[in-house]
């Protein structure tokens, strides 16, 4: 029996932790043999109440203080013209219990989903502490300068301008490189068309830790809209009560969607999705070639995303100062619009070379039992 061991960071819901659920259950479908997939929170592991602390000061400071948290990451974890201020040193303070860790866990593999526990294996990689095979997922359009680089046996990056990324900024190895996008769940079935109804079908998303201004955008739209809405409030219970308490004909609010393969049949329901910028759900509606707005975006690693997807034209940026259904008119009504931005999904998605789960495994398959210096 082999293990392959899944590191993510926090304990709180995140794409980390959906792209490594993702491959979990895509591994154990696809495997033949018995392999065991475990997910570690690394942070919970080293110090459990310092994680908690941590994670909710994250969100706060996100909500409350988001110029300066754009600053900090711009800074500190994304400064692809100069050098970051996080001196490397720092995470010193983590590799004793990464060992320990790894020594009690025995894998075979690691796979990393968050970039911190990968610049702490990739720093006991080139010091010959570890000989692991581990495998980079990026969960992101972008790669941030924290992710571990040297030591990692092979990067898993959504589209070819990452590829080139890594190549040339930091001189790995091609061979090492492969493009596989950002793994979702299989349930998350590939294009579905055809949804014939009176009223176009929108999916407005993002409301587990806040809508941003699109209530502003949800007020505008009046009884006799030409369009229908569903805004998924994920467990924010308040905004779920205030869109039912509108009682409109034409915004249904949903809770907490449970499993990916109802979210699957919903997406094969809508004709268009207004979302953030969040790797995972752009993912999935670029899977379902479903048109992408984007009512808003994080500081930080959503703006960087939202950057990329504008250049790359596979999203249409919303704005403020014009209703909200002149801006999904424009694109929805106008079939020419709608055909070039599908054609653009569909080149953007057709250049991966091989999925996620199968590097992975065949990675497993490939490897023998390895070494963890003693601690």
């Amino acid at each position: 029996m082999k293990k392959i061991l899944f590191l993510p960071l926090f304990q709180m819901p995140s794409g980390h932790h959906q792209v490594a659920d993702a491959l979990m259950s895509s591994i154990e479908q696809s495997s033949d043999e018995q392999v065991v997939c475990k997910k570690i929170d690394f942070l919970s592991y080293w110090n459990k109440p310092l994680e908690k602390v941590i994670s909710t000061t994250y969100l706060k400071w996100i909500h409350m203080m988001p110029r300066t948290y754009d600053w900090i990451y711009h800074h500190v974890m994304y400064s692809p013209a100069k050098k970051r201020l996080m001196p490397p040193h720092q995470l010193l303070l983590f590799e004793h219990k990464m060992l320990r860790m790894l020594k009690e866990e025995k894998p075979n593999v690691i796979v990393c989903t968050h970039c911190f526990p990968s610049a702490v294996i990739s720093r006991l990689k080139k010091r010959g502490l570890i000989d692991i095979p581990v495998v980079n997922v990026y969960t992101d359009f972008f790669i941030n300068d924290i992710w571990g680089k040297r030591g990692i046996d092979y990067h898993l990056v959504s589209d070819v301008s990452m590829k080139k990324e890594l190549i040339n900024r930091h001189q790995i190895n091609s061979t090492q490189i492969i493009i596989t996008g950002i793994p979702v769940n299989e349930d998350i079935r590939a294009y579905f068309s055809a949804k014939p109804a009176l009223k176009k079908h929108i999916l407005i998303s993002g409301g587990s830790i806040g809508l941003g201004q699109i209530k502003g955008f949800l007020k505008q739209i009046k009884p006799g809209s030409n369009y229908r809405y569903t805004v998924l409030c994920g467990k924010n219970q308040k905004l779920y009560k205030e869109l039912t308490s509108w009682n409109h004909p034409n915004i249904k609010p949903r809770g907490y969607i449970s499993t990916r393969s109802e979210m699957n049949h919903l997406y094969e329901q809508v004709d268009a999705i207004v979302t953030k910028p969040g790797g995972i759900t752009i993912s999935e509606a670029l899977k379902k070639r479903l048109p992408i707005f984007v009512h808003s975006a994080l500081p930080g690693q959503e703006q960087i995303n939202l950057k990329k997807l504008i250049r790359e034209k596979l999203i249409i940026q919303l704005h403020e100062d014009i209703p909200l259904e002149d801006q999904i008119a424009s694109v929805l009504e106008n079939e020419p619009e709608v055909k070039g931005l599908l054609n653009k999904m569909s080149y953007f998605e057709n250049h991966r070379e091989k999925s996620a789960y199968e590097v992975v495994l065949n990675l497993l398959n490939e490897t023998p039992m390895l070494k963890v210096q003693p601690v």
